[in-house]
Order: C-alpha cells, then sequence, then structure tokens
C-alpha cells in the first residue's frame, strides 16, 4: 500500500516517561484511568440505591484484584499454556526467564468475565444478594473500563490489525519485526469505539429508562452479547495473537466469545419473559439516606 494513502502513522511511545530504570507506561495509565472511571460511576449507582461507601469499596477493591487475576490467567491458559509449566513465575511476577523486568505481557478479557463471575458469585452470596442484582450493576460500569484498556493497546503497539489497504490503516511504528512499516486496521479503536458506545447506553439505560429496576438478568446479557459478538467480528480485522492460531477457521479469541455470545442471547431472552423479576438490594445495617 503507498503510504500517502494512510491515515495515520502512528509513532506514539509507549513509555509516557520515565524516572531512572522506572518506565510509566500509557497503557498502565490508560488501564488505572478506565478502572478510575467504572468506579466513580459505580458509585452514582450506589448512590442512587441507598448503598454504602464502605460495601462499594470493599467491592471495588476486589473486583479490580479477581480482573487482574483473570486477564493474566486466562492467556495463558487459553493462548499459552506450556508456559505454565515452563515459566510459572511469569505468570505472576512481571519477569522474564532471566529475570529480567518485562511487565505483564498477556491478558485476555475472556478469564476476566469468568473469574468475575465466579467472585461475583460468592460475593452476592456472602452479602446475601441476589447475583443478577449484582451482575447487573457491574455490567453498567465493565464497558469504560474496556474501553480504556484497548486505548492503553492502541498506545502500546500492540493487539493490532491485519493488514489493509484501507484508507484510515495505521502504520504502527514501535510494533517490532513484523509489524512496523506495515499498513493495518486500526483493531483497538473499533473495539473501544463499541465499548463507549455500549458504556453510554447503559447508563442512559440504567437512570433515564430504567431509573434503576432492571429486570434481572438484563444488563449482563446485553453486555455479553454486545461485547463478545463485536469481539467475534472484528477478530476477522486482527492480526492473529499467537503462531498457532495461523491458518484456523477461527481464532481462539473467536472460539472463546461464542458461549459468552450465547448465554448473553440467553439472558436477554430469559429478562424479557421474566419482565417482573426486578430484584432489589437493600444494605443490612446500613445508614438510608434519601435519594435528592
Amino acid at each position: 500500500m503507498d503510504s500517502t494513502f494512510a491515515l495515520v502513522n502512528w509513532t506514539v511511545d509507549p513509555i509516557l516517561f520515565s524516572i531512572g530504570s522506572l518506565q510509566v507506561r500509557w497503557y498502565g495509565v490508560l488501564l488505572a484511568t478506565g478502572f478510575y472511571l467504572a468506579y466513580l460511576t459505580l458509585q452514582r449507582v450506589f448512590k442512587h440505591e441507598n448503598l454504602s461507601q464502605k460495601l462499594l469499596d470493599k467491592l471495588s477493591l476486589w473486583t479490580i484484584i479477581w480482573t487482574l487475576v483473570g486477564l493474566r490467567l486466562g492467556h495463558f491458559l487459553f493462548y499459552e499454556p506450556e508456559q505454565l509449566i515452563q515459566n510459572p513465575l511469569q505468570v505472576l511476577l512481571p519477569i522474564d526467564a532471566n529475570w529480567n523486568f518485562i511487565g505483564y505481557q498477556g491478558l485476555a478479557s475472556h478469564g476476566a468475565v469468568i473469574s468475575l463471575i465466579v467472585f461475583l458469585s460468592y460475593f452476592a452470596w456472602k452479602h446475601k444478594m441476589n447475583v443478577f442484582w449484582l451482575l447487573d450493576r457491574l455490567c453498567i460500569v465493565i464497558p469504560i473500563a474496556a474501553a480504556f484498556v484497548r486505548l492503553g493497546n492502541l498506545m502500546n503497539h500492540e493487539i493490532v490489525g491485519s493488514i489493509t489497504n484501507v484508507s484510515w490503516a495505521f502504520n504502527f511504528t514501535h510494533g517490532g519485526p513484523g509489524v512496523a512499516n506495515t499498513w493495518r486496521h486500526p483493531a483497538q479503536i473499533y473495539e473501544s469505539s463499541v465499548y463507549f458506545l455500549l458504556f453510554c447506553f447503559m447508563i442512559l439505560y440504567y437512570f433515564k429508562i430504567t431509573k434503576g429496576k432492571i429486570a434481572a438478568g438484563r444488563t449482563t446479557g446485553i453486555l455479553l452479547f454486545v461485547i463478545f459478538t463485536a469481539r467475534f467480528i472484528i477478530e476477522y480485522f486482527k492480526e492473529v495473537q499467537v503462531a498457532k492460531e495461523t491458518g484456523m477457521s477461527l481464532l481462539i479469541g473467536q472460539w472463546l466469545s461464542i458461549p459468552f455470545i450465547i448465554i448473553g442471547l440467553g439472558l436477554i431472552i430469559y429478562s424479557v419473559i421474566k419482565k417482573d423479576h426486578i430484584p432489589i438490594y437493600v444494605e443490612p445495617n446500613a445508614e438510608v439516606k434519601e435519594n435528592k
């Protein structure tokens, strides 16, 4: 492709700044920003339903921890299972086999979803909540965090799209051998845009359309269906993540997305059939404040 037709020569340095040997990367800043915006949004949801800051903070802290655990373990379980045996420390620590600091390279959203479902089911049981009540509220804020993760991938010149001749192609100059100086789909922007739009819809749906009265499973179903349908489609415009995906009719990410698409659609149908099943949660021994 003639470079004159390319919209963006993406030259942004993945490293935001350095202090000695310490590097602060755009990815980490954007990941933290996404989590923080999700937290602020969930705070509004909790205030709307007269729930305590203490409950919010406990839920948020453990949700972040289990999200990171799931992201990390999911990558190795689904994409590089052999590394769990060969370099188990690399799963837990940001180092390579030679003890060089490399950061956490390799995160899988499918693993995060599984770990979150397990953790939130336990959290709901422990606090005597309806699990759909909890899942439906977390699913309102998850898209904003997911959108910022993909922006982090963009700044990191990773999870790049496949080679293309479209007029909006990106040249990921820090993408490494085989990626730099090729024109590719900005797949990170495709995904991030879907997630931002989904987040806007979720906010409108919760605060304006339903006024906080969500049919059980509705927003959980919408999130799973939209995110993983988008993921399935956008995978056709991505470069393979690991060498073993080369030549596969469906990539690993697509195979992993199919069950979540089916579950999401099933939850949407269930929530329509059981539209009068609207779980609520009243926090025990919490001071109830009047909504303004």
